[in-house]
């Protein structure tokens, strides 16, 4: 008995993408799903999933690279939905060392109050 991947993975974004947890839903297409974090960082904090499930971006595909970019539009059109007109910050953690606690890449935007360098 062949043992099939779930559409989105199984992780919670998994779950999410199926709607099987519910989110609040900021934007979906066919490639990715984007919806607000449960725990803010900032006064606005999201996160941009994509439907195909990637662990890591270290495993991402050189096939990947336009879901990669779709990503980031769709970042920046929530934003300015958003009215982050005075910036906001695009993260994409990798890895333990990287601060990675779903592995299922994803994008947070973060944005409404001035960020600080070095972060972390």
């Amino acid at each position: 008995m062949a043992h099939s991947v779930q559409i989105g993975g199984d992780t919670i974004f998994g779950k999410i993408i199926r709607k099987e947890i519910s989110c609040d839903l900021l934007y979906e297409d066919d490639k990715c799903i984007a919806f607000n974090d449960i725990q803010p960082q900032a006064p606005t904090h999201f996160l941009v999933v994509p439907k195909k499930p990637i662990a890591h971006l270290s495993k991402a595909e050189d096939s990947d690279a336009e879901l990669l970019g779709h990503l980031m539009i769709v970042g920046k059109n929530c934003a300015v939905k958003l009215g982050l007109t005075n910036g906001y910050r695009l993260i994409l953690n990798e890895g333990d060392d990287g601060g990675q606690s779903v592995y299922h890449i994803h994008l947070h935007v973060i944005g409404g109050r001035q960020m600080s360098w070095p972060p972390g």
